[in-house]
């Protein structure tokens, strides 16, 4: 699904069709399609994307699903691991909404945050009744499942755009958050983007996560994809923090 326009009704420009090459090993089993922004000045920003999630609905129909087939709900940074979409093709009587317990990481694979990430599902479709939705809707949490890695991006106009164009938008507060040396300064340090207190729902838990995220050396338990092509996705790993203008 390509979508001409932000959460923030601003024009936004898709590589997907550039990158079509890369997933010929799948061509026949995929669909595309086209969503036009409404571009709604002032508009609540959830508005807009809820109006993506329903056009987003209709194509998953249009490719062709079917009651009991699975359908994986998650945000293109929520990444289920190979193993646990395996597990819950080959086990019988799974629960019809299972959410997905995934490891939090920040800029890369260098700063894990914490293991609490769980918007990320898999459903069992029911026609006229399964819509695709990013928040809790059931009590079944299925742990390790993968990861969530939140703004891991290889160029920093990328981080600019992420910070202008979504939800996070009122998050800057002033002009020089934006300023390409302050981002690239606040990534190696593992610091926050917005100088925010972390969200947390205890002061013990607001107190234990103040102040940069500390560093992980290790390359145990990440993506396959990525350890099998660590040349292309370097600024992904550990000790490699700086990040391209773009």
């Amino acid at each position: 699904m390509r979508c001409c326009s932000t959460m923030n009704s601003i024009s936004s420009k898709s590589d997907g069709m550039k990158n079509r090459h890369r997933f010929e090993f799948a061509e026949s089993r995929l669909t595309y399609g086209t969503v036009g922004g409404r571009f709604v000045k002032g508009e609540n920003p959830f508005v807009e994307e809820s109006y993506q999630r329903v056009a987003l609905d209709q194509l998953i129909r249009i490719a062709g699903i079917t009651d009991d087939d699975l359908l994986i709900m998650s945000d293109v940074d929520e990444i289920p691991s190979g193993h646990t979409i395996n597990l819950v093709r080959w086990c019988d009587d799974i629960p019809e909404k299972l959410h997905l317990q995934l490891r939090n990481y920040l800029y890369s694979f260098e700063f894990f945050l914490d293991d609490k990430s769980w918007r990320a599902s898999v459903h069992r479709y029911r026609a006229g009744k399964t819509r695709y939705a990013h928040f809790r809707q059931s009590d079944e949490l299925l742990a390790d499942s993968g990861w969530h890695c939140s703004f891991c991006f290889r160029h920093i106009s990328e981080f600019i755009f992420k910070m202008k164009a979504y939800s996070h938008v009122d998050r800057v507060r002033f002009s020089y958050y934006l300023n390409p040396s302050r981002i690239q300064d606040v990534i190696c340090r593992g610091a926050d983007l917005f100088d925010l207190l972390p969200e947390e729902y205890t002061f013990q838990r607001i107190i234990a996560k103040l102040g940069p995220i500390p560093r992980s050396h290790s390359a145990v338990h990440l993506p396959g994809h990525l350890l099998q092509n660590v040349d292309q996705y370097r600024y992904l790993l550990p000790g490699n923090c700086k990040r391209e203008s773009g």
